[in-house]
């Protein structure tokens, strides 16, 4: 074991793998020499050499559509685009091309590629650097989204994305990169894509999320448990597709109440499919309307006013408020 923040454990899956399997290849702008604009690359250009672990021009589509060639013809390509705000320019490649291939050969040919791509507020970036962008992807069959929320998941999710047979969007919250660190395992090891983990369990309340709001929910949560007596069920979901449709519904039919937290714009976002899949599967067991607490539908704000925007410890609060008056 080995104590690690996020993007040493996005760094240490990708050297696991590279290890594992020669097929295995990354590349994007600066993952080379410079490791990266947050050093999740850094080191690897020097221990597997420059074929595989290469720097890309400022180009995502031509980054994202090198990467679906390299998968169908047998690699492993494992493309980062540096923020996930960039990732308009490889829309078709990612959901029309990655993300049907597959469907298209009928099955004769799958596209087993990773996207990374760090996203998220907090750490005071420009416009198109922070957005939260999984619902859009969420509508994009085909297509596997990922984001973990710890050292642990990150390292394990990010194996098992590397191995899996279709293309995996990894989605990497920048607020958690440095935030904290944990033990995880030096070897190699894998947290199964679509299962969500009970971050801590409770009766009265449920709150679902995933990336990086986990931690000021899990610490609203006790807060409010200390103060108020009330026991709240946390739930990080870890991949918003697949969805653990399974773990939502059992938390809430034992809970009576839920309660989505997610950083990306209210609209149209993965915590409207979380809703209406509670409404449809566990109705009669809610005792209170569902509580949504999320960014707003704005672009990403400057970077003076992003504390309000994103769901923070008081907003969190506000909304357990809000669901325990019913």
């Amino acid at each position: 074991m080995a104590m690690m923040n996020l993007v040493e454990a996005v760094n240490d899956a990708l050297r696991v793998e590279m290890e594992r399997d020669n097929r295995v290849i990354v590349f994007g702008e600066d993952v080379g020499k410079n490791g990266g604009v947050f050093r999740a690359t850094e080191g690897l250009q020097a221990k597997f050499g420059e074929e595989r672990v290469f720097d890309t021009p400022l180009a995502e589509s031509s980054i994202i559509g090198a990467a679906v060639g390299m998968a169908a013809r047998g690699l492993c390509p494992v493309a980062e685009i540096q923020f996930l705000g960039f990732i308009y320019e490889a829309m078709d490649q990612l959901a029309a091309q990655a993300a049907r291939l597959r469907f298209r050969t009928a099955g004769r040919f799958t596209a087993p590629m990773v996207v990374r791509a760090p996203y998220g507020g907090g750490v005071r970036t420009p416009e198109l650097h922070s957005d939260s962008l999984e619902g859009l992807f969420l509508h994009s069959p085909g297509l596997k989204v990922v984001m973990p929320s710890s050292p642990y998941d990150a390292k394990g999710l990010l194996i098992a994305a590397i191995r899996d047979p279709d293309p995996v969007l990894f989605l990497e919250p920048m607020k958690l990169y440095r935030a904290f660190k944990e033990e995880v395992p030096e070897e190699a090891y894998t947290v199964e894509i679509g299962k969500a983990n009970v971050v801590k369990t409770g009766e009265d309340l449920t709150i679902i999320t995933w990336g990086a709001p986990v931690p000021s929910v899990k610490k609203a949560a006790e807060s409010w448990e200390e103060k108020e007596g009330v026991s709240i069920e946390v739930i990080d979901l870890r991949t918003i597709v697949p969805m653990d449709v399974d773990a939502i519904i059992t938390s809430v039919e034992k809970t009576g109440r839920a309660m989505i937290v997610h950083e990306a714009v209210k609209s149209g976002g993965a915590g409207a499919e979380v809703s209406a899949l509670i409404n449809e599967k566990a109705l009669f067991s809610l005792e209170a309307p569902i509580v949504r607490v999320t960014g707003f539908d704005t672009p990403y704000p400057v970077p003076s006013v992003e504390d309000g925007w994103i769901p923070n410890p008081d907003r969190i609060a506000a909304g357990i408020k809000q669901l325990l008056s019913y």
